[in-house]
């Protein structure tokens, strides 16, 4: 009798587990700082702590953000950045679950031509700064480099070129110095094709570069209508099961797995794999300090609005030694 108590106990958890979640995953689908979301799914690790996870593609970290404020997910898995500005409404009180990375994963570059006088982020006054695109991500980043090294926006001359021009904009003298994402960064540093001002590629790199620790890239889930803790420290577990698969794991094999868009060109694939083995913060943790700094950086790029307010779930019940 003990022995089928013990399996109906253990059935009644499975089943309230199975209960489904919903994750607007932020696009494109290829950004390395939420591909341990698309390997939590693919590989089985949300299956395998009993989760039913429904992923939901969006174009970019403003689209998911919107998606947990207007109630169409359950998390969110954005910048906080859009959260703030885009995923925060009365009444709703976001936390923070779950850290990802402590910046966007670019590295400020200046073209060969001008290495040799251009040493340092203080030297960027009155040149031409490509980047991809407006209001992307890393723009509110670049605007602290250059505070940190004394200088104001308005000292140079920001250029957006498209992430697929940053490359050759850069290389043929367009623009000065260029804010790339990777992979490209490390070719083009690699290749000697560029030299480095600032980096942003690691957590360690990134608290060196700006002077602070800080959160870019997590998990999010509003307080008022946030998943059981049972729930939420199982996708916890595969999240960072899935960060030590790709940093033990080879590209090819989790490539085979994975859906098209999330790989695209396999060499590209394979770099952003190389690349999560040092992109991700230590089993997602992020403290106070850090959360209330990245918000206070932010705000002061352009004022966030009234109502942005995020706090940190309570730490410690969410964050289990991961299953492998």
């Amino acid at each position: 009798m003990r022995r089928h108590f013990v399996r109906l106990t253990d059935l009644l958890a499975l089943i309230v587990l199975l209960q489904t979640l919903t994750l607007a995953v932020s696009g494109p689908a290829s950004s390395p700082e939420y591909l341990p979301i698309w390997v939590a799914a693919a590989d089985g690790h949300f299956a395998r702590q009993g989760l039913k996870v429904t992923l939901r593609a969006t174009r970019s970290e403003v689209g998911a953000a919107e998606a947990l404020a207007q109630g169409q997910a359950d998390l969110a898995a954005t910048s906080l950045e859009a959260l703030l500005r885009f995923g925060a409404r009365e009444g709703q009180h976001p936390r923070l679950l779950l850290g990802l990375t402590a910046a966007p994963p670019v590295a400020l570059v200046v073209g060969p031509a001008h290495a040799g006088r251009v040493r340092s982020v203080g030297e960027l006054s009155g040149l031409r700064v490509g980047i991809s695109a407006p209001g992307a991500a890393e723009h509110s980043w670049l605007h602290f480099l250059l505070a940190r090294a004394g200088l104001s926006p308005v000292q140079v001359h920001v250029v957006s070129v498209g992430t697929q021009a940053l490359e050759r904009a850069l290389t043929s003298g367009e623009v000065h110095a260029a804010l790339v994402p990777e992979p490209a960064a490390s070719r083009l540093l690699g290749d000697n094709r560029a030299a480095l001002l600032a980096d942003l590629r690691t957590p360690a790199a990134a608290q060196r570069a700006l002077g602070i620790s800080t959160v870019s890239a997590a998990i999010f889930v509003r307080a008022d209508r946030r998943p059981g803790e049972r729930e939420l420290a199982a996708f916890t577990r595969a999240i960072l099961a899935a960060e030590g698969r790709l940093a033990a794991g080879r590209a090819e094999d989790l490539a085979v797995r994975l859906p098209r868009q999330v790989v695209e060109l396999p060499a590209s694939f394979t770099a952003r794999v190389e690349q999560a083995k040092t992109l991700y913060l230590a089993e997602g943790r992020v403290s106070a300090d850090q959360l209330a700094g990245s918000a206070a950086f932010l705000g002061e790029q352009l004022p966030l609005p009234a109502r942005a307010k995020v706090l940190l779930l309570p730490s410690g019940r969410f964050k289990p030694t991961p299953t492998r």
